[in-house]
């Protein structure tokens, strides 16, 4: 389901932002696993969830009617629990994905031991579906959209004074504006899957090259 057909972005009145997470995690996974999808899309976070939401929407696609189930799953260590689930032990379906540089290695050596991919590195892993965002898909949108942009959609959301104290920091005050705003959106919790629709709408068509592909490859 889309996040605009009912998955709110936003942190319920009075719930804190870390139950309210860990409620929207569990009810992703939930409903991925419910389903029998022909091909499913593995992210490691929420925020990549809403991110490749907003990035079909951009593109028309109505993921669910294709068969196509994005799941977030809490961590790359729960890798193989996923692949076991939907691979070709399981569900059978299409497997692709997205993973942040720091966890490249660990997910090429599960996706070589269950099959999914002929090789443990980054080019088999592109091959069989799977890209690596460099840092991660948070970064991979700051990159793309700009300092100045990523700003412009801050201050819509009524959040650049708060970016500006954080940013007079003493620790970050020093830090090139890509990592101030990459702390910026992981400091407070919600904020980053808060941010990833809106910055993917705000590059419409220009959005980073793991999250066009990923999407390419689940026509």
């Amino acid at each position: 389901m889309s996040a605009e057909g009912g998955l709110e972005a936003r942190t319920p009145h009075g719930e804190p932002h870390g139950v309210h997470s860990q409620r929207l995690l569990a009810d992703l996974q939930a409903r991925a696993m419910a389903s029998a999808p022909s091909a499913v899309v593995l992210v490691e976070g929420i925020s990549d969830w809403f991110a490749v939401d907003a990035a079909a929407a951009l593109g028309r696609r109505d993921l669910a009617n294709e068969g196509v189930v994005v799941v977030p799953m809490g961590g790359a260590t729960n890798l193989g629990h996923f692949i076991a689930h939907f691979g070709p032990s399981g569900a059978d379906a299409r497997l692709v994905g997205l993973c942040d540089l720091g966890e490249e290695e660990l997910f090429a050596r599960t996706l070589e031991r269950a099959g999914v991919t002929e090789g443990a590195d980054r080019e088999a892993m592109a091959a069989a579906g799977f890209f690596v965002c460099e840092r991660d898909l948070e970064d991979e949108l700051i990159r793309a959209l700009g300092a100045a942009g990523v700003e412009e959609v801050i201050e819509r959301e009524g959040e650049l004074e708060s970016l500006r104290r954080l940013q007079q920091m003493p620790f970050h005050r020093g830090r090139n504006v890509d990592d101030q705003l990459h702390r910026f959106m992981g400091a407070r919790s919600g904020r980053k899957y808060r941010y990833a629709p809106l910055l993917v709408r705000a590059l419409g068509v220009d959005m980073p090259a793991p999250l066009r592909d990923v999407l390419a490859c689940v026509p």
